[in-house]
């Protein structure tokens, strides 16, 4: 997919580009042939640029599978600076998987096993107590750990308080709007959570429907982002254009030249 970029970028900081491998897993599971290969795609997405790569095993295997994460985790260590993010549902499995290979970093998400997808962040107000001691588990395991949010600027001390390191933004009203050809005020509600999570002394991320024509409009509204994780879009994209290709783009509009 040809995704033309004519508009000069104003001046941001620069974000790191995580690629989440989720997709690549769910075509190789449609056959019994090991093709393709998502420690192959891992290399490519490395060697394009990518600053790390993202998983989101389930209890179903739907698409990664626990021979993934350890595959994937023995790669990383040909490339010292790329990062391995691990995401999932604390209480479904992810903590046994930071055990076994102690990853960079762990994505608390709250999703249930019937959903198709992730739809919403944590409710910290109900679910923080119980949230607290695993934080703490994983961060003595030695990985950052970050919350997947609403974009609610008062939730954010509730992430600090609980231990997070990071919070990662729930994009996909962003991405909505934007396809809807008003995302401004929604821009400005992801702002505002951005700068809230800052002033908890916690780190932003976001992820979810972000893709070359939206990425752009988001990172020049929200400041202070230090990582996208990209999956579904990206590798759609890489269907037309490459997937190394499609990395190097990513990578060029989140981190620049």
């Amino acid at each position: 997919m040809n995704v033309p970029h004519t508009r000069a970028m104003p001046l941001r900081s620069r974000t790191k580009l995580s690629v989440n491998l989720n997709k690549v897993a769910t075509l190789r599971n449609t056959r019994g042939v090991g093709i393709p290969s998502v420690v192959r795609c891992g290399v490519i997405c490395l060697e394009a640029g990518a600053h790390g790569l993202t998983v989101h095993p389930r209890p179903d295997q739907r698409h990664i599978r626990p021979g993934d994460v350890t595959d994937l985790a023995t790669l990383l260590t040909g490339f010292p600076a790329a990062e391995f993010n691990i995401e999932g549902n604390p209480f479904l499995g992810v903590v046994e998987h930071v055990e076994a290979v102690r990853p960079t970093q762990c994505t608390l998400v709250p999703d249930d096993p019937s959903q198709a997808t992730s739809d919403h962040g944590w409710d910290l107000a109900k679910e923080g107590a119980r949230l607290e001691p695993v934080v703490r588990r994983l961060r003595d395991l030695g990985s950052r750990v970050s919350l997947f949010m609403d974009a609610e600027p008062t939730a954010m001390r509730l992430a600090k308080a609980v231990g997070a390191d990071r919070v990662e933004l729930y994009t996909e009203p962003f991405a909505a709007a934007f396809s809807q050809g008003d995302p401004a005020p929604v821009v400005a509600k992801f702002k505002e959570a951005s700068l809230a999570a800052a002033e908890a002394g916690l780190g932003v991320n976001a992820g979810h429907d972000l893709s070359q024509r939206n990425l752009s409009t988001f990172l020049d509204g929200v400041p202070g982002v230090l990582e996208v994780s990209i999956g579904h879009a990206l590798i759609a994209e890489a269907l037309e254009d490459g997937l190394a290709e499609t990395v190097r783009r990513y990578r060029r509009i989140a981190w620049g030249p």
